[in-house]
């Protein structure tokens, strides 16, 4: 096969012979692919960068179903989000939901963009010192705006029992609905249901869709982390139920929101 362009973000690698890595890396336009790259684990190799969360511009070439990494170009790094447990858990956590997601050689619209999007906003927070519950906000979102992408989007719009729009009567604290994850979401308390949510958790799910991060009008994000967790429980169920698992790296970010916690 002749050389071909591809530009994506590296998901995951693992070794691959004595010296290779196996790289996994998302394309807009396709999708998920596999991709050796020669001698990436040498000292001093030109392909040394070909690491998880680097986006990366690449020249791929050869014969047979695995192609092979002939030149990279490191477009951005975001290793530095190492420098936090809970900001790159998130990330991994993000990186985790594109693998179970996204088909191999197959396009992803609007996965790239999207996935880009948030681990530059949770390294603006790593950068700028900012709160663990930014971090987790980021989290729960990207997650929302991947499934979503995915053909998996948590179904916001109206009751799956009657049929009825999903409005949460704000300030109205009896009124509840009820997360079926094989069904939707219910509106009541239904018994056995595996998370519930009041109406002020369900406005702030429900503005998750959107681009930006919902925060009042003096900046501060709305929710305290207690609701945020209660909205990554909710992530979690859905996970397990329609991608059969969930993502490990979520049980990494609650750590690392309880270290903050200690530091703090």
């Amino acid at each position: 096969m002749p050389e071909t362009s591809l530009e994506g973000l590296a998901l995951s690698s693992r070794p691959l012979g004595e010296s290779d890595r196996l790289l996994t890396l998302l394309s807009e336009q396709a999708g998920l692919v596999r991709l050796a790259v020669p001698g990436a684990r040498k000292p001093r190799s030109s392909l040394a960068a070909a690491v998880p969360l680097a986006h990366l511009r690449l020249q791929v070439g050869g014969r047979g179903d695995l192609l092979r990494v002939r030149q990279l170009k490191v477009l951005r790094n975001y290793s530095g989000l190492a420098g936090r447990l809970d900001a790159l858990a998130a990330a991994q956590a993000l990186a985790e939901l594109c693998l179970a997601l996204v088909p191999s050689q197959s396009p992803a619209p609007g996965m790239l963009a999207d996935v880009l999007m948030q681990l530059g906003r949770l390294e603006e927070v790593v950068r700028d010192k900012g709160e663990s519950l930014e971090v987790l906000a980021l989290a729960v979102q990207g997650s929302v705006h991947l499934l979503a992408l995915g053909g998996y989007a948590l179904p916001l719009g109206q009751c799956c029992r009657s049929g009825e729009r999903l409005d949460p009567p704000l300030g109205n604290w009896t009124w509840r609905c009820s997360v079926l994850p094989s069904e939707g979401i219910a509106i009541g308390a239904v018994p056995g249901a595996r998370v519930v949510l009041n109406a002020s958790e369900l406005a702030l799910l429900q503005r998750l869709v959107r681009p930006s991060l919902p925060r009042r009008q003096d900046g501060q994000l709305m929710g305290p982390q207690p609701v945020w967790l209660h909205l990554l429980d909710l992530i979690e169920c859905w996970c397990g139920e329609h991608l059969a698992r969930r993502p490990r790296s979520f049980r990494l970010l609650r750590l690392g929101l309880e270290s903050g916690a200690a530091r703090s």
